[in-house]
């Protein structure tokens, strides 16, 4: 499509949209002002992206502007639905708003009893910004649980403060790492708009850490042994334009996952899609930046 069909396209879309809620009349104050015009086309570009809901496996998904705020690409993008790890994005936020990286963390019975095994063991001391790493780029855990606690007060509390103050209405956490609490009842749960909108919060806030999500792996030295794990964002890796991701995995969530592309200069976004599939959350996300691509 031409830029020029692409215009035509939105501006036809948006009289469609606008003439929809206000009446057929509309056609005639819109083609007489030239102010209206340009919002039209404004309102129409602000879901630019075209693609069959039926094409996503996930049950939600958004495309997100971070530049202007804008959402170009919704599928229930409102919906609350489980969020798995994808919670380890507040998590980080919070504990890095109030903690230096560089401070010294104790690693006790309780964050190691987290599901998964990052090799971390009871005593060892690992600084924040370590166990920061290890949570977003191996998903982490006992890292995360150990972060969290360092604040010394209720991180959960501090983690829905932070979402109220985001305005991400539908965002509520039950325990730092997003791990299904019962068969019945998740760790925390959120829509496809609210974690794009915290991705895009973390990635202004914290570009470093996120961005170390781009790696095959991630290493820390452990006084004087060096703890290794992969990354779990590989799929993405070999996508032009990748900057981060996180995921997310649960039975009740299923594949969720969350990544910010550089479309362009001037054009980063954030794709986030919940309710897939382990492998279909991969799969989703290119799905949504080509389409991006194409579109926009």
């Amino acid at each position: 499509m031409t830029p020029l069909s692409k215009n035509i396209y939105a501006f036809g879309a948006a009289l469609t949209l606008i003439a929809g809620s206000f009446g057929g009349g509309v056609y005639l104050s819109l083609l007489a002002s030239p102010a209206l015009q340009s919002a039209a086309v404004a309102q129409a570009r602000a879901l630019a992206v075209v693609l069959a809901p039926d094409k996503l496996e996930a049950k939600a998904a958004a495309l997100y502007d971070i530049k202007s705020g804008r959402l170009l690409y919704q599928k229930n993008a409102n919906e609350q639905l489980p969020l798995a790890s994808l919670t380890k994005l507040m998590a980080a936020e919070v504990v890095l708003s109030q903690k230096s990286p560089d401070t010294p963390v104790q690693i006790s019975l309780n964050d190691v009893r987290a599901t998964g095994d990052s090799g971390l063991k009871i005593g060892d001391t690992v600084t924040l910004g370590d166990l920061i790493k290890f949570s977003l780029v191996a998903s982490s855990n006992d890292a995360m649980s150990a972060a969290a606690a360092s604040l010394g007060s209720d991180p959960i509390a501090a983690m829905n403060a932070a979402a109220y103050a985001l305005g991400l209405t539908k965002t509520h956490f039950f325990n730092v790492t997003g791990l299904d609490v019962t068969t019945a009842t998740s760790g925390a749960y959120g829509s496809a708009y609210d974690v794009a909108r915290l991705a895009a919060t973390f990635y202004r806030n914290h570009p470093s850490y996120f961005e170390l999500t781009t790696r095959p792996d991630v290493q820390i030295d452990q006084s004087g042994r060096e703890l290794s794990a992969a990354a779990t964002m590989e799929p993405l890796q070999n996508i032009p334009g990748f900057v981060a991701a996180k995921t997310g995995y649960t039975d009740l969530a299923g594949g969720n996952l969350v990544a910010v592309f550089d479309l362009e200069p001037g054009l980063t976004v954030v794709a986030a899609v919940l309710g897939s599939t382990h492998e279909g959350r991969f799969s989703d996300i290119k799905t949504l930046i080509e389409a991006a691509r194409t579109s926009l």
